[in-house]
């Protein structure tokens, strides 16, 4: 059977599997078992095996779970908490305000949660309740909460850039040193939306009160200071080479623990909650890994990468429209699929174009990435919406993707510069090469 023949076929059978209401990641495997039954007969079963252990059994996606209890003892701690509160404080001068704090507190917290619906969640959490208090408006708040949210997996270290590094065998410190620029880039953009916005509606924020004491000035930045030291010493152990991913995930960790027993607030119920919220995340995320990597094997024997990259070599495409291209077509995507099973489903099939006209595996990470936020920031699967909804319950979905707009465009602006300029995203990772 031809490689477009067995393209149909694995299409045709993951729309079925999903249209019948079978989860992403189980669809992906079963797609894959019954498409190599079906084209090869039972020949490839044995090498499923082989396929289960090597798609989990990797130095780097250790890190993951650690990442994860990361970040989930630093939330039931109240760690969280307390940054955001004093990182309110020293914005409170800034035009903006509050909102300006949920897009910086954000940027700061995906350092150690990874993740960006965890982010949307736990700052929305505390910020939404103090917002309206303060007469913030809706907009202006859920904007900034969603689109922040979307920094997750772009600010180092990033669970999407761990399994997309495991799939292609790049480097993952390379991948997170890859963010950094591109990461700083968005939140800048995203904090100057909201100081325009909060100038031209003068309504949407309240009045400027009084400049914090130095006594307040000093608080907030004692409970800033921790995790600033955490997220310092995890990139910059990853940039100086001291540590890999894995290694600074698990002294991340040991920090973790050291702060919240600074803070007293980490009993046997939180230690248990954190632990047993890291093992089901760390589950689903291992499901869908297998599953992919399953439905990858089948795409293989299939040639219907070779036979993808062959055939978009010979149109003639420039690089510029294949570039648009991917855009379109991870846009569309997005608005039906989660990040990593987006990843996972598209990587197999694009990787071989991707190397035959001439992409760097790093900077592909950094646009996938970006094009993952995208789909958090997308209806109707749109994660981030979905977070910020389920906190302020009486919030309309359709006020939170209004405010939510902007950040997406800003989002997609910061793809087409990646591409103008790659060097944003390849220019530290060649200082760590010594090129």
């Amino acid at each position: 059977m031809s490689w477009g023949a067995s393209l149909l076929v694995y299409v045709a059978l993951l729309g079925i599997m999903i249209s019948i209401g079978v989860p992403m990641a189980l669809a992906m495997g079963l797609t894959g078992i019954v498409g190599l039954t079906l084209l090869h007969g039972t020949t490839l079963w044995p090498s499923l095996g082989d396929v289960v252990w090597n798609s989990t059994n990797s130095f780097t996606l250790v890190a993951v779970p650690l990442f994860v209890l990361m970040g989930e003892v630093l939330l039931k701690s109240g760690a969280a908490e307390r940054f955001y509160s004093g990182l309110s404080v020293l914005m409170g001068r800034v035009p903006g305000g509050l909102a300006q704090s949920n897009i910086l507190g954000s940027a700061l917290f995906s350092a150690i949660s990874g993740s960006s619906t965890a982010t949307t969640l736990t700052i929305g959490t505390v910020a939404i309740p103090q917002m309206r208090k303060r007469g913030y408006n809706d907009h202006l708040t859920f904007g900034t909460l969603t689109g922040g949210g979307a920094l997750g997996n772009l600010i180092p270290p990033s669970i999407f850039l761990l399994i997309y590094a495991s799939v292609v065998q790049a480097s993952a410190v390379e991948l997170f040193v890859a963010t950094i620029v591109p990461g700083l880039i968005a939140v800048v953009m995203f904090m100057v939306y909201v100081a325009i916005k909060a100038r031209a509606n003068p309504g949407w924020v309240p009045p400027r009160g009084e400049p914090a004491t130095p006594r307040d000035i000093g608080r907030a930045l004692i409970d800033c200071v921790p995790i600033s030291v955490l997220i310092l010493s995890i990139i910059g152990g990853m940039y100086g080479g001291i540590m890999t991913p894995t290694e600074a995930a698990g002294f991340g960790c040991l920090l973790a623990f050291v702060i919240a027993g600074l803070y007293r607030r980490l009993n046997v119920a939180a230690i248990r909650s954190a632990c047993v919220n890291s093992i089901s995340i760390t589950c689903v995320l291992s499901l869908i890994i297998i599953n992919g990597q399953i439905l990858g094997l089948a795409v293989t024997h299939a040639g219907i990468g070779v036979g993808v990259s062959r055939a978009l070599v010979e149109m003639g495409l420039s690089p510029f429209v294949f570039f648009t291209f991917l855009f379109v077509l991870y846009l569309i995507l997005g608005a039906m699929l989660e990040g990593v099973s987006m990843m996972l489903l598209t990587v197999p099939v694009l990787y071989p174009t991707l190397k035959a006209m001439g992409f760097d595996d790093i900077w592909f990470g950094v646009f996938l990435v970006i094009q993952a936020e995208l789909a958090q920031l997308s209806p109707p699967i749109g994660l981030n919406l979905i977070a910020v909804q389920s906190v302020a319950r009486d919030a309309k979905l359709g006020l939170i993707m209004k405010a939510t707009l902007p950040y997406a465009i800003m989002l997609s602006a910061l793809c087409f510069l990646l591409y103008l300029l790659p060097e944003l995203a390849l220019w530290l990772p060649d200082q760590m090469r010594g090129r």
